[in-house]
């Protein structure tokens, strides 16, 4: 098993990285991209966007209109071996790795800063076909911490603790197609709703200050509030947007 001792810079790798080379083999891989290459895979979609990769959710996927987890495809048969492998390596019980998403990275194609969604906990990687630089961005004070894994063909990564839940990461435009697969667990603090969506439980509402009854009686300020709220939501969403 391989862990930090592979990277560089053993002291600004993210706490919670793992990396195993050459976790399948060149078979298993050939197999692989051979069952991805013949899903029904789909621009990948976030809100009214459309991402130059292609997509294949199994599990569960996430709806960026209504900014829920819905319920996907089953899980197909022909990952259930991979699934057994990566859950033996992040030392978890059969059964939890939850979600699948099979990717293709056409060559020019990669993916911006963001962290996976919340609704996640360990998140896996497998590199298909091609290499890509695997870069992780943290803020320390008024510059960015940096880190960069060469994630190989027949690769696995794993991310938890301050890798996932801190850090950001992006894939700069790979140079030839590469496909990945990524295997997510579920937090134990998600609960799934009667119509399949699945979200955060929900918290006690959040008491806020009402306003003086002047403040609303007067043009000027009402317009002020009405400015600041409509920017603390733009804020607020952006940061939702890039969270994939």
């Amino acid at each position: 098993m391989v862990q930090l001792s592979l990277f560089a810079d053993r002291n600004h790798s993210p706490e919670g990285l793992r990396y195993q080379p050459e976790f399948v083999s060149e078979t298993t891989e050939e197999e692989l991209v051979s069952r991805i290459s013949q899903l029904p895979l789909q621009p990948f979609q976030f809100g009214a966007f459309e991402g130059k990769r292609r997509v294949a959710s199994f599990g569960f996927r996430y709806d960026y209109a209504l900014r829920t987890l819905q319920e996907a495809d089953p899980i197909p048969p022909w990952l259930a071996p991979v699934i057994g492998s990566i859950e033996k390596f992040g030392d978890l019980p059969p059964g939890s790795v939850r979600q699948i998403l099979c990717t293709e990275y056409d060559e020019g194609v990669g993916i911006g800063w963001h962290r996976d969604k919340p609704h996640f906990d360990k998140v896996f990687g497998l590199s298909l076909m091609a290499s890509c630089s695997f870069r992780f961005r943290h803020p320390a004070g008024d510059k960015w911490q940096r880190f960069t894994l060469t994630a190989e063909p027949r690769s696995l990564y794993m991310m938890s603790g301050e890798s996932r839940q801190l850090w950001e990461h992006s894939i700069p435009a790979v140079e030839r197609r590469r496909y990945s697969i990524t295997f997510r667990t579920m937090r134990t603090d998600m609960a799934e709703t009667p119509r399949g969506a699945v979200g955060q439980r929900q918290r006690p509402p959040v008491s806020r200050p009402r306003l003086p009854s002047r403040t609303t009686s007067c043009p000027a300020l009402r317009l002020l509030v009405t400015a600041g709220s409509l920017m603390a939501l733009t804020r607020i969403n952006c940061r939702k947007y890039f969270e994939a």
